[in-house]
């Protein structure tokens, strides 16, 4: 599930339908042989964020993790 509740970043995050498509091609889920991954999806929207404004990581808003 999307930890990020933060409206201003919320509106440029994957829709649930793009994710669905997604998800089940990543590493990191249950049932793959490399372990599960805390949150993909959060992971993704935190690079999406970072591509779309040219930030660097140490100024990912907390809301998207580590």
């Amino acid at each position: 599930m999307n930890q990020c509740k933060v409206g201003a970043h919320r509106r440029h995050d994957m829709s649930d339908h793009i994710w669905s498509l997604l998800e089940p091609r990543l590493p990191g889920r249950k049932g793959s042989w490399e372990g599960i991954a805390p949150d993909n999806r959060l992971f993704i929207n935190a690079v999406f964020w970072i591509l779309r404004t040219g930030a660097p990581w140490r100024d990912l808003p907390p809301e998207y993790g580590h």
